[in-house]
């Protein structure tokens, strides 16, 4: 009988399951790629950068170094009227 004649599949039956093994994995890989492209948030920076929070505000930071008494009214009068963009005070 034909059907346990080895010499007729010669190495068809490994070849079919490398194939097999290469197209569950493309599919596998597609399917990722197509989940992390959608739920990739917006925005025009991404990695780990665009990850991070936002820290305080100069000008925040300035408050804070104030109210801890590192510096004293009139510097931070000073640093905040130079902050807010009005440039050195005279």
């Amino acid at each position: 009988m034909f059907w346990y004649d080895h010499d007729a599949w010669g190495w068809g039956w490994f070849a079919m399951s490398i194939g097999m093994i290469l197209f569950w994995a493309l599919i596998i890989t597609f399917g990722v790629l197509l989940y992390r492209a959608l739920t990739r948030t917006g925005g025009s920076s991404s990695g780990p950068a665009a990850a991070r929070p936002a820290g305080p505000s100069p000008e925040q930071l300035l408050a804070e170094r104030f109210a801890r008494g590192e510096i004293d009214e009139e510097e931070y009068h000073r640093r905040l009227t130079v902050l807010g963009g009005g440039g050195p005070p005279r």
